[in-house]
């Protein structure tokens, strides 16, 4: 048992439904005979229906609370309170020397990792010191994410009712970028030719994770636990359209070789609002991620944000802009990040576009051409922009393409 002032190390599981999380849960578990660990299963529905399966192929039970069930909702919004008040109930026992959590299959990886790295302000317990975050996990399953981008078709099941209007690709796409190692399951499935291909899209879209392939969730524990690998400040920034963003793109060998391309497209004016709505709702089916913000005619007070998983494509405002911010508040922007003065334009201050695109057999030039095309010309810089209609008008980002249309 673990030394009462050292920080018990967790290890969080996430992946669509039907991935196979709790399989990988109960192999490590069954595997790694000294592993002193508890568990705590995200499920959504009102039944725990992998904490039960948890506790009848493992050692662990319910009735000694070594496995804790979290049900009728996710960690990573409404439970997150909820989940603190039981770890930190078990914290207070102190008879365990590892902490597997299983979130839901819709769950989003970060606000999880931000509980435990940072704690949350409507729970009495705060985790930092007492847990360390120690590997964040993401399981993939090979069959569908495939099957999914290849034949446009939603990645995980549509009867799935989204939480906090979060779809599910959306959550699978959160899950692959925010990790420390990446399991590609159900391997068996898919032929090696393919799985050689979702590598290299995986790769550009989460460049810092070890991915791993996977049958039936048999993973060496070593790869998973006590690994050490968690940096939430480097894992924030680590996605890849965030990579492409900061530093531009050097195609590796292995995404090239496999078709994986991306580009980043910027612009110092704005877009025309009608436009890029109709070009964002009718992106190439190749384009598997989007990501970035963008400046619309006629709403200079905000940024608009893109975000593109799969087949579903919301845009909509995102965030300010520093040039609408009072002078002290930029000052202080300026002092933390002297780039931004640099690009800093004298009537429009840090306003403009920057999008990055991952995808595999769409044609860069094209799509570039018709970004362009979006852009104001010359002649429409000197109109009235207030004029032009706002497809972008709700406060929440708005659903441009859906996987059923």
């Amino acid at each position: 048992m673990a030394s009462s002032n050292t920080p018990i190390p967790v290890t969080i599981l996430s992946g669509s439904l039907g991935a196979g999380k709790t399989t990988t849960l109960n192999h490590v578990l069954t595997t790694e005979q000294e592993l002193n660990a508890a568990v705590l299963v995200n499920d959504m529905g009102e039944v725990n229906v992998d904490a039960e399966f948890v506790e009848r192929e493992s050692e662990l039970s319910q009735s000694d609370e070594e496995i804790i069930e979290m049900s009728n909702g996710c960690i990573c919004c409404r439970l997150r309170g909820d989940m603190l008040d039981e770890v930190g109930r078990l914290a207070d026992q102190r008879d365990f020397d590892y902490l597997l959590v299983e979130s839901s299959g819709i769950s989003e990886p970060i606000p999880v990792a931000q509980t435990f790295a940072r704690g949350f302000e409507d729970a009495e317990f705060d985790p930092t010191g007492v847990y360390e975050l120690d590997t964040m996990v993401s399981v993939v399953d090979a069959h569908s994410f495939w099957q999914g981008f290849d034949s446009g078709q939603a990645l995980t099941d549509d009867d799935i009712e989204p939480q906090g209007n979060r779809v599910p690709e959306e959550a699978l796409m959160d899950q692959i970028e925010f990790c420390d190692v990446l399991l590609l399951n159900k391997c068996d499935l898919v032929p090696d030719e393919e799985l050689d291909e979702m590598e290299a899209v995986l790769q550009a879209l989460q460049p810092r994770a070890k991915i791993l392939r996977t049958k039936h969730g048999a993973v060496d524990p070593t790869e998973i636990l006590a690994t050490g690998r968690f940096d939430f400040d480097e894992a924030s920034q680590s996605a890849g359209w965030k990579r492409e963003l900061q530093h531009g793109h050097h195609h590796e060998s292995a995404a090239a070789e496999h078709g994986v391309t991306s580009f980043i497209f910027d612009a110092d004016r704005p877009f025309h609002p009608e436009r890029i709505a109709q070009l964002f709702a009718d992106l190439p089916d190749g384009v598997i991620r989007a990501k970035g913000f963008f400046w619309a005619a006629g709403r200079e007070d905000v940024a608009m944000g893109l975000d593109k998983a799969g087949q579903s494509v919301r845009a909509g405002p995102k965030g300010t802009w520093i040039a609408t911010l009072p002078e002290a508040e930029q000052e202080r922007y300026f002092a933390a990040r002297p780039g931004i003065k640099e690009d800093w334009d004298d009537q429009w201050g840090d306003r403009g576009t920057e999008l990055v695109f991952i995808g595999r057999e769409f044609d860069q030039e094209t799509l570039t051409d018709r970004l362009d095309d979006c852009v104001l010309s010359d002649a429409e810089m000197d109109e009235d922009w207030d004029a032009y209609p706002d497809p972008f008008s709700p406060d929440d980002q708005r659903e441009l393409a859906l996987a059923d249309d």
